[in-house]
C-alpha cells in the first residue's frame, strides 16, 4: 500500500479516490469505520471515508483513531488526513481535532496541511484560501447552515482549532520548489509550530510540497496536495491494475440535498430535463415522493431533491433530511434503482449508509473530484457522489451521459 487515507465525508473521500487513480494507483474506498474482522481490499491507496466533518470533536476522533488503527494492521506507513477543498469546519474542530489526535498516535511532531487544488478553483495565497477569485469568506460557504466559513486566513482558522502552533510556508518557498520547502518546514519545527499551511496557487506548487509530505507520517488538506505526493509515489513504484466498473442496469436517480450554490444551478438545469420533485423540508413525506417516482422510473432518470438557498434551510432539519434520504434511497433501490447520482456529503454518506455499501471501487472522472464508483460486495450498483460544490450547471446530465 502506498497510501492509507482518512476522510471526514463520503464525497471528499471520492475526489480524493479519483485524483489518486488519476495518478496511476489503484484506489478502494471504505466507507465507514472499517470493522476489526474487514480485511483490506487489495489496492495501491485506500480510502476510509468517515462522516465525521459536522459530527462533535470526540466522536470524529474516536472514528478518525479507529480507521487509523485498521489502516496500520493492513500494513499502512504513510498516512492522509482529507479534508474539504473549502476547509469546512467550526470554531471547534473537526480538522484540529482529528489531526492533532493522528499526529499523537503516529508519534509525529509536524505535518503540512493544505486544501489547495487550483484545477478545482481552490487556491491559497498568504495563508488566505480563495474559492475562485473570491475569498473563502465572502463565497458561497459563508452562509452554510452547518459549518459557515467567515475567516479566510487558513492559519487563524486552524489555529483556533489545535492545541498545536500554526505556521506559513509561503508563496516564496513552494515557488522555489520541494528543497526550500523542506527547508522552511525544518526551520517551523525547530520554532515548536506544529502545522505549516501550504500556499499554493499551481499545481508546480502541490507537487513540490507533495514530494515533501511523502516523507512525512502525516499529511492534512484535499484532494490536490494528495495529488503531489502521489506523484512522488508512484515513481519507479509496481503498481496494481487499475479498476474496471461493471456494466449496471436498471433504473436511475438523482438525490439531491446539498444548498450550495453549485447544486442550486445543477438542479435547475435537470429540472428542465428529468421529471423532478421538490421536497419540502419541513414536510418531509416520503412515502408521497416514492409513490410519485416509482411510476416514472425507466429510461429516463428521476430527480428528488430538497436543494434550497442556504437561507430556506435550517440546520434543525439537517437530521430529519438525512433520514429521509435514507428511506427514498431503500425504497428506490427496492423498485430498482441501481445507479444513483447524489449531490452533498451529509446525503452521500446517508444514501450509501441505507444502500448497505462498504466499499467502492474508483471508476472514471464525471467532472473534476467526482468519479462514478461501484460497490464492492452484493448486487452491483452505480453511484455517483458529488461534493455539493463541485461541477458545472449541466453536471447531472453529464453524469448519466459518460455511462453511454
Amino acid at each position: 500500500m502506498l497510501l492509507a487515507c482518512i476522510a471526514d465525508d463520503l464525497t471528499g473521500a471520492t475526489d480524493l479516490g479519483v485524483t489518486l487513480a488519476r495518478e496511476g494507483l489503484s484506489v478502494v474506498q471504505v466507507n465507514g469505520v472499517p470493522g476489526p474482522a474487514l480485511e483490506a481490499p487489495d489496492a495501491d491507496a485506500l480510502v476510509v471515508a468517515l462522516k465525521s466533518r459536522t459530527n462533535s470533536p470526540a466522536e470524529a476522533v474516536a472514528w478518525s483513531l479507529q480507521s487509523l488503527e485498521w489502516l496500520r494492521r493492513a500494513g499502512a506507513a504513510r498516512f492522509y488526513f482529507k479534508v474539504c477543498s473549502t476547509f469546512d469546519s467550526t470554531p471547534r474542530g473537526n480538522i484540529g481535532p482529528v489531526a492533532d489526535a493522528l499526529l499523537d498516535a503516529l508519534g509525529a511532531e509536524f505535518a503540512l496541511v493544505t486544501p489547495a487544488y487550483p484545477r478545482n478553483a481552490r487556491t491559497v495565497y498568504r495563508g488566505n484560501l480563495f474559492v475562485g477569485e473570491v475569498p473563502l469568506a465572502e463565497s458561497g460557504m459563508r452562509n452554510h447552515p452547518l459549518t459557515p466559513m467567515t475567516d479566510s486566513n487558513l492559519v487563524r482558522v486552524l489555529g483556533a482549532q489545535t492545541t498545536g502552533r500554526v505556521g506559513l510556508v509561503g508563496f516564496d518557498d513552494v515557488e522555489r520548489g520541494a528543497p526550500a520547502v523542506r527547508a522552511r518546514c525544518d526551520a517551523l519545527e525547530r520554532e515548536g509550530v506544529r502545522y505549516g499551511i501550504v500556499d499554493a496557487i499551481r499545481d508546480e506548487h502541490l507537487i513540490a510540497a507533495g514530494e515533501v509530505c511523502a516523507q512525512m507520517p502525516l499529511a492534512v488538506g484535499g484532494a490536490g496536495l494528495a495529488m503531489g505526493i502521489a506523484r512522488t509515489l508512484v515513481q519507479g513504484a509496481p503498481r496494481r491494475a487499475a479498476h474496471v466498473l461493471p456494466k449496471v442496469a436498471g433504473a436511475s436517480v438523482i438525490l439531491a440535498g446539498s444548498c450550495s450554490e453549485a447544486t442550486l444551478g445543477q438542479v435547475e438545469a435537470a429540472r428542465g430535463r428529468y421529471a423532478s420533485l421538490k421536497l419540502d423540508p419541513e414536510n418531509l413525506d416520503v412515502p408521497a415522493a416514492l409513490a410519485w417516482a416509482k411510476p416514472k422510473l425507466g429510461a429516463e432518470p428521476v430527480m428528488i431533491y430538497t436543494s434550497a438557498p442556504p437561507a430556506e434551510r435550517s440546520a434543525r432539519r439537517a437530521d430529519a433530511i438525512e433520514h429521509a434520504f435514507r428511506d427514498l434511497a431503500r425504497g428506490l433501490a427496492a423498485a430498482g434503482v441501481r445507479r444513483f447520482v447524489v449531490a452533498g456529503g451529509e446525503t452521500s454518506g446517508a444514501v450509501t449508509e441505507a444502500l448497505g455499501v462498504k466499499a467502492l471501487a474508483i471508476g472514471p472522472e464525471i467532472a473534476p473530484g467526482v468519479p462514478w464508483t461501484a460497490s464492492l460486495a452484493g448486487e452491483p450498483m452505480l453511484l455517483a457522489l458529488k461534493s455539493g460544490n463541485f461541477g458545472g450547471p449541466h453536471f447531472f446530465m453529464q453524469a448519466f451521459e459518460t455511462l453511454r
